[in-house]
């Protein structure tokens, strides 16, 4: 197995979010290297973690890792992925969770490995699925897209303002000869992405993080995600969500403040009458980012917002 190395993101600022109760039940949405799920385990006395992860080698590698230091702890684990959170807590069997944590990020290991394809300075496969056994690939939109469906995705994932020049430098080439790797996708976008963006860092960034969004769904889960898991909360619960940019960000902040303020009621109308009583709290107004320290040891974490919301009834 390929050792999965990962730096886990606010470590601290996550663990002291979740406001740990020894004997609490936990969800880590992403277990990844168990670098969160680890401190959560250490932290417990007779509880319960819940171990997910839609990448089968994360969930072996964490598996490992937690095993040793489980002591008279429960750990379960779900090759799942963290959007199907209400029947991954009811196969477990428990009652209602205590805290919620969601790294939505993309591991190092899954950046630095090639045959991921998540890398464009790396060579390897246009694959850039969490999980290898399912779904579509990066290679499949690049391939198979229509060029209308290529711009949404470059414009709206990506944020790309000359999405249109990319995808047409795309089409041109894959009527040649399909892409295949990485490297070939990132020295196509290179040449078409005009000189005064070239500027701003490598011009294939953007574009790969559009297609892993795409790939994996990530956006479109993220709403329901949020929904879902705050229905299997206990009453002081709280969910925690890592983004790692803005398009994520701007979801969770939106699912939060509906959490924290669910009246549907038009804003002139003297009082409630929906009848949807408040049961969240946010517990943080503005998000929370990695300080200096942290920025210093793992530069990765530099786009990271964390996102707390508590169940208070």
């Amino acid at each position: 197995m390929t050792r999965f190395e990962h730096i886990p993101v606010m470590l601290n600022e996550c663990i002291e979010g979740l406001n740990i109760k020894p004997n609490g039940t936990y969800l880590d949405g992403t277990v990844g290297g168990a670098g969160h799920s680890s401190q959560i385990l250490k932290r417990l006395k007779g509880g319960t973690l819940i171990a997910v992860d839609r990448d089968p080698v994360a969930l072996a590698t964490a598996k490992s890792r937690l095993e040793p230091i489980k002591g008279d702890n429960t750990v379960i684990y779900a090759n799942r992925n963290y959007s199907e959170i209400r029947s991954i807590v009811a196969e477990a069997g428990v009652e209602g969770l205590d805290g919620v944590l969601i790294d939505m990020g993309v591991s190092s290991h899954q950046f630095d490995e090639e045959e991921r394809g998540f890398s464009y300075q790396k060579n390897g496969p246009l694959d850039m699925r969490m999980n290898q056994s399912v779904g579509m690939t990066a290679a499949d939109v690049v391939n198979q897209y229509t060029p209308e469906e290529l711009n949404r995705v470059f414009r709206e994932y990506g944020e790309v303002n000359y999405a249109s020049a990319i995808t047409n430098a795309i089409v041109r080439r894959r009527e040649r000869s399909p892409f295949e790797t990485t490297l070939d996708l990132a020295e196509v976008v290179a040449n078409a992405t005009p000189a005064k963006f070239r500027r701003q860092g490598h011009p294939a960034r953007q574009i790969f993080q559009a297609l892993r969004i795409e790939v994996n769904n990530e956006l479109g889960v993220v709403p329901a995600t949020i929904e879902d898991a705050s229905k299997c909360m206990n009453v002081g619960g709280r969910i925690c969500v890592i983004s790692f940019h803005s398009l994520e960000d701007r979801l969770i902040k939106k699912a939060f403040e509906k959490l924290d303020n669910p009246c549907t009621c038009p804003a002139d109308f003297p009082i409630c009458t929906c009848g949807k009583v408040k049961e969240y709290s946010k517990v943080t107004g503005k998000p929370i980012v990695a300080n200096q320290e942290e920025l210093d040891i793992n530069p990765r974490s530099r786009s990271a917002k964390l996102r707390i919301v508590e169940k208070i009834k």
